[in-house]
Formats: structure tokens, C-alpha cells, sequence
């Protein structure tokens, strides 16, 4: 169902609950400028909405018939992209799904309560209205038709990996080893950016990849799945006290900050709550990775709104390491890779799909040069 056409912010709601598609639409218009322009109750239904409403926002469900959201995202996000919010479940198979839809190019979600019961929705009232706004203001780069063609093409296998960079003797102890440490910092739009540059990174990569992206602790265990599924570094989430090593890919828990230790430990701390508005916050892990790896350490400040990173990536600047910054053209949210290219850190601002091509030449160059010893 459509409705005529707004200034201000025009959201198309996707539900196949017409007493959800209420209750967001209650919520939706508490703000005077936020104006609800259409309703799919089915995917399918919401490709034709987009298509011929051109709304600024959808909010889309996953769980529906006749074509699922996750379907309608990757259908709208290759033909006519949109901002996408998706509304879904935070249990185990609704945040496998979400982040399939931030995958595929969704900008945002917001959990429905895990009771299940619609009328909790007025409890994340503030978090929809904020994301609804943000996802208003970006820059939709179309992302589905390669994650949808790799999908296709790998029928869930394993994405083919680029010749796998020859490893270093290991070193005998943490303290005499010698290793490059990537930074991967990413927010809004974080996980579609990541889905174009994990592939690049092999089995043997001779660095540790930290990615600090902003998630909530439900998602981040599932989401470690998921991208291994499209390369071939080994991938995990983070786990207090367990010592970094090369060819693995670490991902930050959700709703925990993580410090790289002088000893080489990973320390994380769920504890302190939020640090200068974010959690995680990846100004201490570049910071912490600076101190730890000196030179060796790569930071690169991607996609996201706020100035998370701009401090961590002065940090490893000063310790004599590498900052990238992806560059507006590419970001769905130019807000970090702008903050940290002011502080005059960043040495080279790249396209997403320039950056892989970056960090291996660095982490190739480190290892023609770093002898194994004392940092």
C-alpha cells in the first residue's frame, strides 16, 4: 500500500504483520520529520514499493512469505538501491540473517525484543528514530550483485582464495616473534565493506587481522562464521587471554573492548561500558596494537559515522606503522575515514577494493626487511 509523497525523511515499512507495520509506523511519525510514504507486506511487494515510491528509507523485515527480506535486499540493493534498516529477531537465526542483510548491503538493524511480543517495539523507539535518521543520510553503494554472485557461484563454499603468501619460520617464543598487525575499524556499512576485502586474505597471510567493527554481542560469534565462509584466513571471535598470532583473522566481540597486551595476550574488557560513545571502541585496540607492534602495525579506518579510530590511527602513525583510510566514494559513511584523515595520520585514502592490494604490499615489504628479534 503507498501514500502520496512527503518532504522530510519518506520511509517505505516492510512487515508482514499489519500490527507491526502499526506499531513502526506509530513510532516512526513521533518525529515531525519522518514521514511513512508506503507498506509491502511481503518482499516482493517491497521491490515494486522501491521501485516506484523511491523512498529515502525502507525498514525491512526478514522473516516473511512470497519473498523473504533477505531476498527483497539483495533484489533492491542490485537494481535500485536503497537505504535499507532491518528490523529482525536478535535470537541465533534472526542475527544470521541480519547479517546476511548487512552483507548483502543493508545499512542498519534494530533487534525486535526477544519476547516476541510486537508492542515491546516502543522500547527501542529512540534506536530505530537515530538509525532511520542516519540511514537517511548515506551513500548506498551497490553490494548485493557480487555477494549475490558469489553465493551463487561457491553454493556456500569457500570463496577461492588469491596464491597464498609463503609464512616465516616461527619464532620460538611471542617474545622474539616478529608479525604484522592489521587494524580493520569499520561501523555503519561495516559489514558489506568487510564482505569485499576478506576475500583477499589467505591462509598462510603472515599478519594478525584485528577487526573492530560496532556490534552488539549477539551478532559478533555468528558473524565470525559467516565471513569465513568467504575466505580462506582462519576466522574467529577474539577470546580473553589467548595469545595473537599470524594467518588469523580476529573479530572484536561484540559489547567488549580489546586491548593487544605487551605480552602479546588478547585482554578484553566488558566491563567499562562505553568509552567516548562507543563499544567497542577502536581507538584501544589501534592504540594497544601501536604499542605492541611498533612499526608493524597497519591500521585501516573504514566506513562509519563518528571519529572512532582517528586517535588509534595517529597512535600507530607516531609508532612508525601504516594508516589507510577508505575514501568517500567508497564509504557508505565517510565520518571516520574523515576524522582520521584531518588528524594528518592517514597515508594513503583508497577505494575498498584498492585497499587488500595495500596492506599486502605493506605486510610483503615487512617481511623482506624484519629480521626476527626484539622489537
Amino acid at each position: 500500500m503507498a501514500t502520496d509523497t512527503h518532504k522530510g525523511i519518506r520511509v517505505l515499512i516492510v512487515d508482514d504483520s499489519a500490527f507491526m507495520r502499526k506499531v513502526l509506523e506509530t513510532i516512526l511519525i513521533t518525529d515531525e520529520n519522518v514521514h511513512v510514504v508506503g507498506h509491502a507486506k511481503d518482499g516482493r511487494e517491497a521491490v515494486r514499493l522501491a521501485e516506484s515510491l523511491k523512498p529515502d528509507v525502507i525498514t525491512m523485515d526478514i522473516n516473511m512469505p512470497v519473498m523473504d527480506g533477505l531476498q527483497a535486499t539483495a533484489e533492491i540493493m542490485t537494481t535500485n538501491p536503497r537505504p535499507i534498516v532491518v528490523v529482525s529477531s536478535e535470537s541465533r537465526q534472526g542475527a544470521a540473517s541480519t547479517l546476511r542483510a548487512l552483507e548483502l548491503g543493508a545499512i542498519e538493524f534494530v533487534a525486535k525484543p526477544s519476547s516476541g511480543i510486537d508492542l515491546d517495539m516502543h522500547s527501542v523507539r529512540e534506536d530505530l528514530l537515530r538509525k532511520v535518521r542516519v540511514a537517511a543520510k548515506v551513500r548506498v553503494v551497490r553490494t548485493a550483485s557480487r555477494l549475490v554472485s558469489e553465493i551463487k557461484k561457491t553454493d556456500g563454499a569457500r570463496m577461492p582464495s588469491l596464491p597464498p603468501i609463503a609464512p616465516r619460520a616461527a619464532a620460538s617464543t611471542i617474545h622474539d616473534q616478529r608479525f604484522p598487525v592489521v587494524v580493520l575499524a569499520a561501523s555503519t556499512g561495516g559489514p558489506a565493506t568487510v564482505m569485499r576485502l576478506a576475500p583477499g586474505f589467505t591462509r598462510d597471510f603472515p599478519a594478525a587481522v584485528i577487526l573492530v567493527q560496532h556490534m552488539p554481542a549477539a551478532f559478533t560469534t555468528q558473524y565470525a562464521a559467516q565471513l569465513a565462509e568467504f575466505t580462506s584466513i582462519r576466522v574467529k571471535e577474539a577470546e580473553n587471554n589467548e595469545s595473537l598470532a599470524p594467518s588469523t583473522f580476529y573479530i572484536c566481540p561484540g559489547g567488549q573492548h580489546m586491548r593487544v597486551m605487551a605480552t602479546g595476550r588478547v585482554q578484553l574488557d566488558g566491563s567499562s561500558g562505553r568509552i567516548n560513545g562507543y563499544l567497542p571502541n577502536i581507538d584501544i585496540t589501534m592504540e594497544s596494537v601501536a604499542e605492541f607492534a611498533g612499526s608493524l602495525a597497519i591500521g585501516v579506518v573504514m566506513t562509519g559515522m563518528g571519529n572512532d579510530g582517528a586517535a588509534g590511527a595517529s597512535a600507530i602513525k607516531s609508532a612508525g606503522g601504516l594508516v589507510l583510510a577508505q575514501d568517500e566514494a567508497s564509504s557508505v559513511i565517510f565520518g571516520m575515514p574523515s576524522e582520521a584523515i584531518k588528524t594528518g595520520a592517514v597515508d594513503q585514502v583508497l577505494s575498498i577494493d584498492d585497499i587488500y592490494g595495500a596492506i599486502e604490499k605493506q605486510v610483503l615489504a615487512i617481511h623482506r626487511i624484519a629480521p626476527v628479534g626484539a622489537r
